[in-house]
């Protein structure tokens, strides 16, 4: 009996001792949890971060645009945010480094409701919303080029992030910044049949939408490779088993229990990085180039100076 007693006492302070000794990360994510987020949700439920040894702290930002710049200050471990914003970054020489990718293609879309629009080339004397100055006016002038049309063929109207309403209004014809995996799913629950033409698929240098980024000084902490272990673990089970892993994040997230998330999940699972740590240095190198030639970033930064691969 007592050496049993002993035992269990044992076991208890080698359980405690390995608990203590989980190394600690502070990943910020680019908005509220949702869906573009399973695989890390997924990772936590089935205890992949644990395996790792790690203990994650999943924080939503206050305000959108502080994730990156807390892990720029050291306040952060880990930020989810996009591609496109980390060439902004670099560009203003913040200390970041993409270790990582959540989503590796673009959700940005041009959406319309009038099925007369059966392309870009349609949209000649038509009203497109938007909401973010520089980078949309860029997408769209880039998506008309290629359909043989100038920028100042259409009329570009700031909606003020109420693209959807704006659009299903009739206040304009189109919007640009819609995402496919949202504001599609979105407007069709409304009983529309919105017209989606991918950013990519008319000249717009492909992108990964979500990414992950470290501080330069702390890329190389065993940790980071780590979570990035178990956010593959986590997405490797999300893809085996999306019913159950929506059915328990749904319980355990009952505000973000709607239709509208179901259906993103769904659509959403194909667009996951398999491999998160595997980087497309031609495909930064590209985008680099694309906002340069847009007048959108003042240099040419050398991808691996803001974006590495972990081997």
């Amino acid at each position: 009996m007592m050496k049993k007693s002993i035992f269990a006492l044992m076991l208890s302070a080698v359980m405690a001792a390995n608990a203590s000794a989980a190394e600690k990360i502070t990943l910020v994510l680019d908005w509220y949890i949702n869906p573009d987020h399973a695989p890390i949700m997924v990772a936590e439920q089935i205890g992949a971060f644990k395996q790792q040894g790690l203990e994650v702290n999943i924080v939503p930002p206050s305000d959108p645009a502080l994730p990156p710049r807390l892990v720029a200050a050291g306040q952060a471990d880990l930020a989810i945010t996009y591609q496109p914003q980390l060439h902004f970054f670099a560009d203003q020489g913040l200390p970041l480094m993409r270790v990582g990718t959540l989503i590796n293609t673009p959700l940005n879309t041009l959406i319309a409701l009038d099925k007369n629009i059966r392309s870009p080339a349609d949209l000649k004397g038509k009203k497109v919303g938007y909401s973010v100055s520089g980078i949309e006016e860029a997408t769209v002038a880039t998506m008309l080029h290629h359909e043989k049309l100038r920028a100042d063929d259409i009329k570009l109207i700031n909606v003020n992030f109420q693209l959807t309403s704006a659009l299903m209004a009739g206040q304009v014809d189109a919007i640009i910044g819609g995402y496919r995996n949202i504001e599609a799913l979105e407007l069709a629950l409304h009983g529309k049949q919105p017209v989606v033409f991918n950013v990519e698929d008319y000249g717009v240098p492909a992108y990964d939408e979500l990414i992950i980024v470290a501080n330069k000084a702390a890329v190389n902490q065993p940790k980071i490779k780590k979570f990035l272990a178990a956010l593959k673990q986590g997405n490797d089970y999300l893809q085996a088993h999306p019913e159950e892993s929506w059915n328990r994040f749904a319980a355990s997230h009952a505000e973000l229990n709607t239709e509208l998330n179901r259906l993103a999940w769904q659509k959403t699972l194909p667009l996951f990085a398999s491999d998160p740590a595997k980087l497309d240095r031609a495909r930064y190198q590209a985008y680099e180039q694309f906002l340069f030639d847009h007048q959108l970033i003042k240099k040419i930064t050398p991808v691996s100076e803001y974006a590495t691969e972990l081997k």
